[in-house]
């Protein structure tokens, strides 16, 4: 029984790296202009290629394949702390409101700053994303003091989002022109426009926080059992609880803040990657969600540049269609054990 057990962990770790692998190297040959992996390879030993070939590679592909991967990694594994956190499938950046409330806030700074014709920083934007984070994750940690249903909780920071949702509307109402296209193209969802500034910045700050997230595996795996458990272990809940909302919100900020908010994919990814392991050892679940959801978004930009080309589909409308079914499943699966 161990051995196989480790013979499905070692197959899902090699399928999801095999899949990444091959998609990330799809994303960066396929698009309006087809670059051959004979070029991609000459020109990274230091032969010269066609150099219109060569700025698409280096300016515009490699980036958005490396944020496409690093971000959707980071909301996978942002969707897998609020799941643990919330004891409940179904809670994720999206469906609590966090990512709308990074949204209303980054909106707020665009608006302010860019009408000021003041350039706004990376930095800036992400702090601008954790801070709304923050804010929504707040309300629904003070909700929770008056509810203890888990279900009525999430539904909670579901009507959190719809009200920031209708604040960052309300911002873009008073808006300039210029200003409305910027906040519209950005709140669609893209990865699009990603720069070699904006990639190091990204993986400085999602590199922190998974180590952060991968040194408390032990106590997560503890939480997992209960609070009863964790506070025999010697885990202080109130803080460790903080700890995971303040990861879970840093991981959410900086999707945001780049590629604008991103559904299902913090919902859908966890689940795939569970299914596929056939366990929720949060040591196993940890790199696995940030491949998984890695595999994911390069899938899902992969068809938003290609189905409809040269038109471009929003990122979320795509991770919608696949993510969608995914949450439609868990729910199916939790009436059938309930029934059983």
């Amino acid at each position: 029984m161990q051995q196989d057990r480790k013979i499905r962990y070692i197959t899902a770790f090699l399928f999801l790296i095999m899949a990444a692998i091959v998609l990330f190297a799809a994303n960066i040959c396929i698009g309006s202009v087809k670059i051959s992996l004979g070029d991609i390879l000459r020109n990274l030993l230091g032969e010269k290629i066609d150099q219109t070939t060569e700025r698409i590679l280096w300016d515009i592909r490699l980036p958005r394949t490396l944020a496409a991967l690093i971000l959707g990694g980071a909301l996978a594994l942002a969707g897998y702390l609020l799941q643990s956190f919330f004891h409940n499938p179904i809670a994720g950046p999206f469906v609590l409101g966090i990512s709308s409330g990074a949204k209303m806030i980054v909106a707020l700074v665009m608006v302010f700053l860019m009408g000021r014709s003041i350039k706004v920083t990376s930095m800036a934007l992400i702090f601008a994303a954790f801070l709304g984070a923050m804010i929504s994750m707040g309300f629904v940690l003070l909700m929770s003091r008056k509810i203890n249903n888990m279900a009525m909780l999430v539904v909670s920071g579901v009507m959190i989002g719809y009200i920031c949702s209708a604040i960052t509307e309300l911002v873009v109402t008073f808006a300039d022109d210029a200003d409305i296209v910027n906040l519209h193209n950005w709140s669609r969802g893209s990865f699009s426009g990603m720069t070699w500034d904006h990639v190091a910045v990204m993986t400085g700050v999602i590199a922190a926080a998974f180590a952060v997230v991968f040194l408390m595996a032990k106590p997560l795996s503890a939480y997992q059992l209960g609070d009863a458990y964790a506070q025999n272990m010697g885990i202080n809940i109130r803080l460790f609880r903080t700890e995971l909302v303040i990861l879970s919100s840093i991981l959410s900020a900086c999707i945001v803040a780049y590629a604008g908010p991103i559904s299902f994919v913090g919902l859908a990814a966890p689940h795939i990657v569970k299914s596929m392991l056939g366990t929720t050892m949060p040591i196993l679940m940890i790199p696995a969600c940030f491949l998984g959801g890695g595999v994911f978004c390069l899938f899902c930009d992969l068809l938003a540049r290609n189905l409809l080309a040269p038109t471009e589909i929003s990122i979320s409308t795509v991770t919608a269609i696949f993510g969608a079914p995914v949450v439609i499943w868990i729910m199916i699966k939790r009436n059938r054990e309930k029934i059983f």
